[in-house]
């Protein structure tokens, strides 16, 4: 399973949900070491959680903090009686790497820096799908968190060029799967966002994602460039 749902009943439906499939959980991934993405051990506790290099070294030098961060969050949201978020057994991935799948597949994992200082894109090939962590959301725009780099932002949009040619679907980490042709539509405008970032240090929000909230990430991204 890559990253995760964050309210309690998607995460308690998890196992029956996987094992109506057919498809058995035997580990867990993480694109990036943001709290909504490490709650898959909620769901699966004794699953081993898989991220990139840099995401278990942030989690090392970051003690607690998604624990927090998800405590906040579920008293903002009223949550109650959530179990502790234990993130004892990581597992560090080189990437640019592979990760065996059975005996016939391999997920390709990419570097995703930008958004965060860490962070890793997942290729399923034979699947021909992209889950490409907090990169190409039809929902959000461009996102600079503490230690994320508007440079670095842009250099993995233009890495992700070449994985869009070779899939189908992707999957952003927030908002609804993309056939290619709309990830390809929200790649151009997060890279023209972006681009205007680094040119003028301010940039216009792209069509369909200026909301207020929308907003607030933009004065985020603006203050954090400078």
């Amino acid at each position: 399973m890559i990253d995760s749902p964050v309210y309690p009943d998607e995460l308690e439906a998890l196992p029956d949900v996987v094992e109506q499939a057919g498809f058995p959980v035997s580990g867990l991934l993480a694109t990036h070491g943001d709290w909504d993405h490490l709650l898959g051990r909620l769901a699966f506790p004794q699953a081993a959680l898989g991220c990139a290099e840099g995401t278990a070294q942030r989690l090392l030098a970051e003690p607690g903090a998604a624990q927090r961060e998800l405590r906040d969050f579920d008293e903002e949201q009223y949550i109650d009686g959530r179990a502790p978020l234990a993130l004892a057994a990581v597992q560090e991935l080189p990437v640019p790497g592979r990760v065996q799948i059975g005996d016939q597949h391999e997920l390709e994992l990419h570097p995703s820096p930008g958004h965060t200082s860490d962070g890793m894109a997942i290729l399923a090939p034979w699947a021909g799908v992209l889950v490409c962590g907090d990169y190409l959301s039809p929902v959000e725009i461009p996102t600079l968190n503490p230690g994320g780099s508007a440079a670095n932002y842009a250099a993995t949009l233009a890495s992700l060029t070449e994985l869009l040619d070779r899939v189908e679907w992707v999957i952003p980490g927030h908002g609804a799967p993309l056939n290619r042709e709309r990830a390809m539509q929200v790649h151009a405008q997060d890279s023209a966002y972006v681009q205007a970032l680094l040119d003028n240090g301010d940039a216009p929000l792209p069509d369909g994602r200026r909301s207020r909230a929308q907003h607030k990430i933009h004065a985020e991204n603006v203050r954090l460039l400078t």
